[in-house]
């Protein structure tokens, strides 16, 4: 037997052993339903639960978010392992036994450096935690705690420690420590506690500093960041990165902080570990910290298995705007909404939050404003509203506006920034990049595939697949004029031509769609989800509302940014009569949209 026929022989046992729904119902509230069971989606928010477990076929899908696989993908992406350490904590669960896998020498080293540095990091975060706790030396340390309102409790629950300063720890507080338990030097400094002097030796990194240790989302300190209590810089200073930790991709917060972030489904942002602490200490849990570096794409994406919004809580300084402003694209691209929450001017979310209280943060946060339309803000403050400052506002927000993976979403920021700006959309896009032209943008939508698809679209196409019976309703609602991709017309076709035939099967779909990519798709998805077991009609309807709900709104921002380019035309062609007509039908369509 091959090593790979093993691999696939060890997972179909364990797969075999594990059962899906009690895995997955110790994180979702799951109801019975038919053969399957439901419930709300742990992997975006909605109010309608769309998350199917088939217990028979030992698979989950969302017709929300797409989102689908086994008991190992759904153990990947709720408690971020990789797949060896999902295959681990399921066969321990089970009693499935994992043969010793073979590894290389290179393999081996490897994974015993790794574990070294584990090891040291863990051996540290013992002896820093123990002296802030228990050393004479250690009472200006635990005074400085107090002062800045972190309690015992906070100092135990995220394993806070004190290293000293030279004229009472000496140079090598850590190392000689770590030395006696009988961990080389060589490992100490690969994770970043000593540092290598030109004339020989070593001395510690870290002196006369609050440590807080980075966990990574096993629960594993690989890191640390260390505070400063007085006067000196630099104020923070962060473990460089090795093997086991990269700072672009942790942030301080999210190993302890997970379960408030996913249930509140929202991420809070601030810049300081300090600043995370105090908000702690008042009950606001949902918050992370960037480890010295800006919000990258990677941050962003860890972010989004947990929650829908993140709100970056800074300060109004510039290179607080600048951050938020580079942000953008990384939200957009991880389709996560981001948003703007300014403190104060003279505070930091540490003193806010001391001086008026968690009812102040909350506030703030609840008010916090989109990305784009704070940035647009901060543009018009930068560059001014004249004709040069206009033009570079269009070329800035241009960029911005390519990044958004949603056609409807582009021409839904043109239209809004066209607005604001007075100018015409045809004059926005014309100013910015040559990119965005609309050529550009359809070589883009046709090299689009179904996973590719923006999450509303992708659920459009798994509904047709396994519900192909309410393409009619849906087109009715609209669906033609909302959903234009090519890879779903083509799906459409396809499943038009096979009702026309009177015999349809959803799997005579493989042989109808052209590409391999969707073909594979289909496949996949049929072989997770059945159709016809009970309820099943039930939950076809409910599904098919939903989207109709979704089409109506769709189609009512489509209208309304056609509208408004056309009101904007007519201003600029001075047809005040065109213009107040237009204005009369926005008020109708916008009474409409309400109800009224």
């Amino acid at each position: 037997m091959t090593s790979l026929d093993q691999r696939d022989e060890i997972k179909n046992r364990i797969r075999e052993a594990a059962d899906i729904v009690q895995v997955i119902g110790e994180c979702v509230e799951l109801k019975k339903a038919g053969t399957r069971f439901s419930g709300l989606c742990p992997f975006h928010a909605e109010k309608t639960p769309s998350f199917s477990v088939n217990p028979q076929g030992q698979f989950f899908h969302c017709f929300g978010c797409g989102e689908s696989g086994d008991v190992f993908s759904f153990m990947m992406k709720y408690h971020h392992l990789t797949f060896p350490d999902a295959l681990k904590d399921l066969a321990r669960r089970y009693n499935v036994d994992l043969p010793e896998r073979k590894m290389s020498d290179a393999d081996r080293a490897r994974m015993q450096k790794r574990e070294q540095l584990y090891l040291v990091n863990q051996s540290a975060s013992e002896i820093f935690q123990k002296y802030l706790l228990t050393a004479d030396d250690a009472r200006g340390a635990r005074k400085y705690l107090a002062k800045r309102g972190v309690p015992d409790e906070l100092v135990t629950r995220y394993q806070l420690g004190y290293t000293p300063g030279p004229e009472i720890g000496g140079w090598k507080f850590i190392t000689s420590r770590l030395q006696a338990k009988k961990i080389s030097t060589i490992a100490i400094e690969q994770a970043g506690l000593a540092v290598k002097k030109e004339s020989g030796g070593y001395y510690d990194r870290f002196r006369d500093r609050v440590l807080f240790p980075i966990f990574d989302m096993s629960g594993r300190a690989v890191a640390f960041g260390g505070r400063i209590m007085g006067e000196g810089k630099p104020k923070y200073m962060n473990s460089p990165e090795s093997m086991i930790f990269d700072k672009s991709r942790l942030l301080f917060g999210l190993y302890q902080h997970r379960d408030a972030i996913r249930k509140s489904r929202r991420a809070i942002v601030v810049e300081g570990n300090f600043d995370l602490l105090l908000l702690a200490v008042h009950g606001i849990n949902n918050v992370v910290a960037p480890l010295g570096t800006a919000l990258t794409r990677s941050h962003i994406k860890s972010l989004r298995g947990y929650c829908d919004e993140v709100v970056l809580l800074f300060d109004g300084d510039s290179a607080g705007l600048k951050a938020a402003r580079r942000s953008i694209p990384f939200f957009l691209a991880e389709q996560v909404e981001g948003k703007v929450a300014l403190l104060p001017k003279g505070h930091d979310p540490d003193s806010l939050v001391r001086e008026k209280g968690a009812a102040a943060i909350l506030d703030l946060v609840e008010r916090a404003k989109p990305l784009p339309e704070f940035v647009f803000a901060a543009l018009v403050e930068e560059h001014g509203l004249t004709l040069s400052g206009k033009s570079q506002i269009i070329q800035e927000l241009s960029v911005l506006v390519q990044e958004a993976s949603d056609p409807a979403q582009k021409d839904l920021m043109v239209a809004h920034f066209s607005e604001k700006l007075g100018i015409s959309p045809a004059r926005f896009v014309t100013g910015g990049e040559r990119s965005f032209s609309p050529e550009s943008r359809v070589e883009q939508v046709t090299e689009r595939s179904f996973q590719q698809l923006p999450r509303k679209q992708r659920q459009v196409v798994d509904f047709l697949i396994l519900y192909p019976e309410f393409l009619q309703e849906l087109q009715d609602g609209g669906l033609g004029d909302v959903v234009t991709e090519p890879v779903v017309q083509e799906l459409i076709d396809s499943l038009e031509k096979l009702r026309a035939s009177g015999s349809f099967l959803p799997e005579q779909l493989l042989s109808q769609l052209s590409g391999g990519s969707e073909r594979q798709y289909v496949a996949d998805l049929l072989m997770r989800g059945s159709v016809g077991e009970d309820d099943e009609e039930t939950r076809g309807r409910e599904l098919c509302d939903e989207l109709l709900s979704w089409l109506k709104s769709a189609l009512g921002q489509r209208n309304g940014a056609n509208l408004q380019k056309r009101i904007l035309e007519a201003q600029q062609a001075g047809d005040s009569q065109r213009v107040g007509r237009l204005l009369q039908e926005k008020m109708k369509v916008i009474r409409k949209n309400r109800g009224v």
